[in-house]
This record gives C-alpha cells, sequence and structure tokens, in this order.
C-alpha cells in the first residue's frame, strides 16, 4: 500500500521490486485506520534514522530526496487470504521496520495445515 499516486507508485514498484498488486490509500484513510498517523520530527529525523543513512551510504547507496509526505508514519500490515490481520506494526519512523524473520514467523505460523 502507498499513498502516493501515478508516476511515483509506479517508481515505488520498480524500486521495490515487488509483483503483486499495489493498493493507493491517496486519502490516507487505511493509514489512518491502521494508527499510522503523521510521525514527530525527532521520530522522523532521530538517531535511527542517521544510522540507517549513514549504513547505506557506506555502502555506495545515497539517499534520494523524498517527494512525498515524509511525515507520514509507515508500518506493515500482513493480511491473510480470509482477510483476517496478522500482524500489524507501526513505525516509530522511517528506521523501524520488523525484520524478515519476525515476518516469516508469523506466516509460517499461520500457514494452513
Amino acid at each position: 500500500m502507498t499513498f502516493e499516486v501515478g508516476y511515483l507508485a509506479q517508481q515505488y514498484v520498480q524500486e521495490t521490486g515487488i509483483t503483486w498488486p499495489i493498493f493507493v490509500d491517496e486519502k490516507k484513510e487505511l493509514y489512518s485506520g491502521y494508527g499510522m498517523l503523521n510521525a514527530s520530527f525527532w521520530d522522523i529525523w532521530g538517531p535511527k534514522t542517521w544510522l540507517v543513512y549513514c549504513r547505506e551510504i557506506f555502502k555506495g547507496n545515497m539517499p534520494k530526496k523524498s517527494s512525498g509526505d515524509i511525515s507520514q508514519r509507515g508500518g506493515d500490515v500482513l493480511i491473510d487470504p480470509n482477510g483476517i490481520v496478522r500482524f500489524h506494526h507501526v513505525g516509530e519512523g522511517p528506521a523501524d521496520r520488523p525484520t524478515i524473520d519476525s515476518l516469516v514467523q508469523v506466516l509460517e505460523k499461520n500457514e494452513p495445515t
């Protein structure tokens, strides 16, 4: 899900390499419904964010200037095929993401037997 429209949504799909349908929440209704409201300045530009930026720069990946709403709090929601929310995480800032291992554990725990 993204709140970016048009070219920015297409660019997100290309950059992330996702192969599933993407939902554009231009009015941010789902973001709000899942508690992903605006983040504070400190959440966005705090030490955790700078640490992530430094690591990426060290790898040779220069940060790109965002053309979207950088104060929008992000998060992760995993919804199973029956529409049941299996995982819900509201990020404290851009660097606050669940690990891939924790997401895989949720998926494995909820696999049909």
